[in-house]
């Protein structure tokens, strides 16, 4: 007879689980136990961290041998609230995050009849299954293929997040392994097919366009890219990438043409939104990606969409003129074989705007002192190597700036959260980074604001000893919130900073706190040899990035507050501040009136 746990342990690395991030609890102590002497169990100080440790372990994981993927282990009650953010985030950016929570007797759940029986009892089923492509309660023993069958639903077509919930009498349950040690089931990608004849009416609709853009998501895979990567440059097409599909290409790429987004790249913007025609690859086009005036997304082109949701497809928003539900990886190989036309005007007029408008734009105010983060995003693109790992946090002015700025190299790993735009990603995400790939440099660039919300965790960047490199923009709290308080409500602050109430560390304390190196970087830092020694020094190293609070972040969508209260926003090609109109009328050749 073997106890449950153990057996859970065995076909969780059999599955090809090799990490578990975990806080321990006592209603999972016979899990925690079981795989404690099969997988590399590693500890954080709160569940969110786990689940988003795991979460970008598995975005990020390189090598080639061995299992592949962690997961996140938490006991019942707190444990399982705790980690409710990462299980949203992970839901709605369709990535495979397997939690594991523990859950009190069987004879002990209040089966709402009352709000609770057990100790440390919650409904965690109830919780999360509008936000995990499958939330279950184990309160019986299953065997091998039932349980792998689980697992395999977060893994198959459009991907999410699975909670599993094992009540601690399950757990210690002895049982006998032959009786439940039954087949897996082989692993079945349940992607659509390519319906027929779709690869051949994109192609004709690509030769006959003018000025066609293919858009790039993070339903393009990684491997699918990179193997393509030299097949793309014939196609002659211009080539972007939405923020979640960042390091699908290099920014070297003879056809890449930025990030467009309503925090985008303003040339990128400028050059979708006179496109004749856009191919959407994977990328399910959300309000974000098409601006919030989606109505005029395109204005004077149509768009084909290639998803594997049919409920993406079918929204709305924007307009679909040919909508195919398919995965959109055997697409593009299969384009990459054909020939697509000749858009050499329109190519050469991509590089003319390109030219033209600088990431870096001079409309910025940075007081004297200070850095300027577009300058510092830029230089630190330069520093960076190609087998760095780059985590740009999840929202903020810091994630806006390295989204906008960022140069990525080929074979960089670039890894984000913003469907939830939750602060405090950054660490606990550059945390499953490092741990994915212990050879490589991982790189975190966070606001101090975001930071805050989860910096129990340098704890276990310590304790660890992760090559992991923190810039922290030390602008004195919230910049982003600050702004809009400044923007739309004529400067009356509240909440965003030190002044108004809000408790941000001194952080050369508090990195010292933890044995962490820490400097102040400022003006000429990318030439200073002590902060290069400390860059490429192994271990764990944070730099405060010496940031005006003041610092003004533009280009921008701007909104305006309507008579109704309502909010309405420019289209993705007017961005703040407006173009001056010699070079409006130079880069603005396509657009309507």
């Amino acid at each position: 007879m073997t106890k449950y746990s153990d057996l859970l342990a065995d076909w969780l690395v059999t599955l090809g689980y090799s990490h578990c991030f975990f806080v321990a609890g006592g209603n999972i102590m016979h899990l925690l136990e079981s795989c404690s002497h099969r997988l590399t169990c590693i500890p954080v100080v709160h569940e969110v961290a786990a689940g988003i440790a795991a979460e970008y372990f598995n975005e990020v994981h390189l090598s080639p041998e061995g299992p592949p993927k962690a997961f996140a282990l938490v006991t019942a009650g707190p444990g399982l609230t705790n980690i409710v953010t990462a299980l949203a985030g992970a839901w709605l950016e369709s990535r495979e995050l397997l939690v594991i929570g523990g859950q009190v007797k069987t004879s002990d759940l209040s089966r709402s009849l009352v709000r609770q029986r057990g100790i440390q009892e919650i409904d965690g089923i109830a919780i999360t299954s509008s936000i995990t492509e499958r939330s279950q309660l184990i309160a019986t023993i299953l065997d091998r293929a039932t349980f792998a069958a689980l697992t395999y639903s977060g893994q198959t077509g459009r991907k999410g997040p699975i909670f599993l919930e094992i009540p601690l009498d399950i757990q210690g349950t002895q049982v006998d392994p032959e009786t439940l040690n039954s087949p897996i089931p082989p692993f079945q990608p349940l992607f659509p097919a390519t319906p027929k004849n779709a690869v051949e009416e994109i192609a004709a609709r690509l030769q006959t366009s003018r000025r066609p853009v293919i858009l790039l998501g993070a339903g393009m895979d990684r491997a699918t890219t990179h193997r393509l990567y030299d097949r793309l440059t014939p196609l002659g097409i211009p080539i972007m990438l939405t923020w979640n599909a960042a390091d699908r290409l290099g920014a070297d790429h003879p056809l890449y043409f930025g990030r467009p987004n309503t925090w985008g790249m303003r040339y990128s913007n400028i050059l979708l939104q006179q496109a004749d025609l856009l191919l959407a690859l994977g990328t399910r086009l959300s309000l974000q990606q098409s601006g919030f005036n989606w109505q005029q997304f395109i204005p004077s082109g149509e768009i084909i969409q290639v998803d594997c949701d049919a409920n993406e497809l079918a929204k709305g928003h924007p307009n679909i003129a040919l909508p195919i539900r398919a995965d959109a990886n055997p697409i593009l190989s299969d384009l990459t074989t054909r020939q697509l036309g000749d858009h050499t005007e329109w190519l050469t007029f991509c590089h003319a705007v390109k030219s033209t408008l600088p990431l870096v734009e001079p409309v910025n105010q940075t007081g004297e002192g200070y850095l300027n983060p577009y300058l510092f995003t830029e230089k630190l693109s330069t520093l960076a190597q190609p087998d760095d790992i780059v985590m740009p946090c999840s929202s903020g002015s810091a994630f806006t700036v390295m989204m906008q700025t960022f140069a990525q190299k080929t074979g960089q790993r670039i890894v984000t959260n913003k469907g939830l735009a939750a602060m405090g990603y950054g660490l606990s995400g550059a945390i499953g980074a490092a741990f994915a790939a212990p050879s490589r440099r991982t790189i975190l660039v966070e606001g101090d604001g975001g930071f805050t919300q989860n910096l129990q965790e340098l704890g276990t960047v310590q304790a660890n000893q992760l090559n992991l490199k923190i810039f922290l923009f030390d602008d004195n709290g919230y910049a982003s919130i600050r702004m809009t308080q400044k923007n739309y409500f004529g400067g009356r602050y509240i909440g965003c900073d030190t002044s108004t109430g809000l408790g941000i560390p001194n952080w050369e304390l508090l990195f010292s706190a933890y044995s962490i190196p820490v400097q102040r970087l400022r003006p000429g830092f990318e030439q200073d040899p002590v902060f290069l020694a400390a860059f490429n020094a192994p271990g764990p190293q944070a730099f405060l990035v010496h940031i005006d609070p003041n610092q003004t972040y533009f280009p921008k969508i701007s909104s305006r507050v309507t008579a109704s209260g309502s909010m309405e926003s420019n289209p993705l090609h007017r961005m703040s501040p407006d173009l001056d109109e010699a070079t409006a009328a130079k880069v603005f050749r396509y657009l309507p009136d």
